[in-house]
């Protein structure tokens, strides 16, 4: 049985390729704010960064599993991070095997110095929108992942 492509009649993209959009241009304009910054990070390092920063410390597993990521791009991203100095892998308290990720005191620098930017980003990604409708897209967009991942 053949399935025609479905297009949208009126032109527009579709939903997928319009959150892709969306999320490139939120990449690309927090990338270079960063870069004029003099910050050297990509949006995924921004990224562990953020997560460290607003969560505390964790694992290495915990980590890529938050930001989506797999095992080796993970340890690739933490050896890169930790080189800068703005992470250390610190022995877990409780279990001698495993390792715990947090800040160090230049990486919390860095993210308050990084969160106004992200901050700029966001709030020039919907500037056009006014406290209702910026409600209404997060509900939106809330309720169509929670939707997604049932």
């Amino acid at each position: 049985m053949n399935t025609p492509y479905c297009f949208p009649i009126d032109g527009r993209d579709s939903l997928g390729a319009l959150v892709g959009q969306v999320r490139t241009e939120i990449v690309r304009r927090l990338e270079a704010e960063l870069a004029a910054q003099g910050v050297g990070l990509r949006f995924t390092q921004f990224l562990v960064l953020k997560r460290l920063a607003v969560s505390g410390s964790m694992s290495a597993t915990e980590l890529a599993r938050a930001i989506d990521l797999d095992g080796g791009a993970m340890t690739r991203l933490l050896d890169q991070l930790e080189t800068k100095g703005y992470l250390r892998r610190q022995p877990h308290e409780q279990d001698r095997r495993a390792l715990r990720i947090e800040l160090t005191e230049a990486g919390e620098a860095l993210w308050k110095h990084m969160h106004e930017s992200n901050v700029a980003t966001l709030e020039c990604a919907q500037r056009d929108l006014n406290q209702e409708e910026r409600d209404r897209l997060h509900d939106y967009l809330e309720r169509v992942l929670n939707a997604l991942r049932n």
